[in-house]
């Protein structure tokens, strides 16, 4: 028997709490004129057409969009929780105990046979991959060049990355390697949305230490920190420690001169399937690229070509939101991270490039018998599915007084203007089980210049080097419990979560200086609020 699919209903008629808070006809369509003068002017004159991209959902009656409007709009009472504000993933918000496997919990609401189709695509998340050849066929395959051999090992159950630490290595954080755009027919690449950017000639598109045996790894990524301190209001010192990034142990030569540096941790898996159901249009709406509204923050799309035939979309998963679809996703991180070819990325020999003739001589892990891929459309489908379906974990003492009293500071001092609180999932979504979902992921989705200290200077599709999507906070509070560790931002240079507000500049600084200037207690209750996500 199916588990309750839909939050929102299934609410609706246990406690009769749907609609939400009902909407006037008039009141939505104030609010859908605000979202709509906030769009940019070239947004308006039609540019993201050829992505077949609008400001209106599709997918609902007018009866409905009001509903979600209305319950999606940002609160003003701090006194309790919002209604379902427990079930942060929605109907699939995994309710099990706090555990190092939090993240690793399947959707509550998925099938009984959708269950065996996760833990098959837990498996080969976890598969350890072997050089070519091997007798252990439709498992070789991998690199000849690769950062790790198992998706689970950089993405350590299920959650984020951490920066290298000693003798704890790099395989959860990697260069990425990029130039611009430096020909009329490469500029006219990136303005078609044809292409993100230009690879390093020599060493591709991402540093890879690692190599089967008889072929070296590309280099190693040195890490060098510079110690600062930063006071606050009250004479609270916060040490801060800003990286700078270089390679050593070039196997093949030096870089490009016009190549840059961006190290990406990896970021965790749990609420994608979500994040992939929210409306493009939810996401259209808060975009304000001319900053029209006068409130210093100008998020904006980056739209990406996504699957086999190049289609345009928005970006929505990435640091620099360069990536459209789960699935294209897990397709750059087999053929770039380990090295296997997948239908969406036919690279058999991983990022090797041509100038890399000793890695193209190598042997791959096509098997005849199971296609013209090391991991055929199975494959994907199960890994897919897995990412899809990863539970979020339930908010924990959201009722607390401190805790509630830290959600006010975080939308009292400007969080809430990119880490938008919550949204309301496609009602036509492929799968019921993240269908009509009310979400509290705490992103926009969108860029933001985030000012010079955060700066990477690579540029990725519509992202400058200056810009970077609005990570989820939902699931935060529990990095120390799954990781054991507290690193944040891209690059793990933030300890903590007070480090980590206090690197936010550009269109952030207002909000990072009210929480410099806050007293303890503020600063504290806001943490806690954090904690609690």
């Amino acid at each position: 028997m199916r588990r309750p699919l839909v939050v929102l209903r299934r609410a609706g008629r246990a406690k009769g709490l749907l609609p939400f808070q009902k909407a006037s006809a008039k009141s939505a369509g104030r609010r859908c004129i605000v979202l709509t003068l906030a769009l940019t002017s070239s947004v308006m004159a039609g540019d993201l057409q050829p992505a077949g991209l609008t400001t209106t959902r599709t997918d609902l009656d007018p009866k409905d969009q009001a509903r979600v409007i209305a319950v999606a709009r940002p609160t003003t009472d701090f006194s309790k929780p919002e209604p379902f504000e427990l079930m942060q993933g929605g109907g699939g918000t995994s309710r099990k105990d706090v555990s190092r496997d939090s993240f690793s919990q399947s959707s509550a609401n998925i099938t009984f046979e959708e269950e065996g189709t996760f833990k098959l695509g837990n498996a080969l998340f976890r598969k350890n991959w072997v050089s070519s050849p091997s007798s252990t066929q439709a498992s070789d395959g991998l690199g000849p060049l690769f950062n790790e051999r198992a998706c689970q090992n950089c993405h350590v159950k299920d959650g984020r990355g951490h920066p290298p630490e000693g003798d704890t290595g790099t395989t959860s954080m990697f260069l990425r390697l990029a130039r611009e755009a430096s020909s009329a027919e490469e500029k006219a690449a990136i303005a078609g949305h044809q292409a993100l950017n230009f690879p390093d000639p020599v060493y591709g598109t991402q540093l890879q230490e690692l190599a089967v045996p008889g072929l070296r790894g590309e280099g190693r990524m040195r890490v060098d920190y510079q110690e600062r301190e930063v006071e606050l209001s009250d004479g609270t010192m916060v040490p801060l420690r800003k990286p700078s990034y270089s390679v050593t142990d070039l196997a093949y030569g030096p870089l490009d001169p016009r190549t840059t540096l961006s190290p990406r941790l990896t970021p965790p898996m749990i609420g994608l399937g979500l994040i992939e159901q929210i409306a493009p249009a939810d996401i259209l709406a808060r975009a304000d690229p001319d900053d029209v509204d006068g409130d210093g923050i100008s998020g904006r799309p980056n739209i990406v070509p996504d699957g086999p035939d190049g289609k345009l979309t928005i970006g929505r998963f990435g640091w620099k939101a360069q990536t459209a679809s789960i699935r294209q996703q897990a397709a750059d991180a087999f053929a770039g991270d380990i090295g296997i070819s997948t239908p969406e990325e036919p690279k058999h020999w991983g990022d090797c490039t041509a100038a890399q003739a000793k890695c193209l001589a190598m042997p791959n892990g096509v098997q005849e018998r199971l296609g013209p891929v090391e991991a055929p459309p199975p494959v994907m489908d199960l890994v897919t599915f897995y990412s899809q379906n990863l539970a979020m974990p339930a908010r924990r003492d959201l009722d607390k007084p401190d805790v509630l009293a830290g959600k006010k500071v975080f939308y009292e001092i400007g969080c809430v203007s990119c880490h938008t609180p919550k949204f309301v999932t496609r009602r036509d979504a492929p799968n019921k089980a993240q269908a009509f979902q009310l979400i509290w992921p705490y992103s926009d989705f969108l860029l933001h210049d985030m000012g010079p200290d955060l700066a990477d200077g690579q540029a990725v599709g519509e992202a400058t080097g200056s810009e970077w999507r609005t990570p989820p906070l939902w699931g935060i509070g529990l990095a120390e419990t799954v990781n054991g560790n507290s690193f944040f931002l891209h690059d793990g240079r933030a300890r903590s979560l007070t480090e980590a507000i206090l690197w936010h500049g550009g269109e952030a600084q207002k909000t990072r200086d009210r929480f410099a200037a806050a007293s303890a207690t503020e600063r504290d209750a806001l943490l806690k609020f954090l904690e609690s996500l």
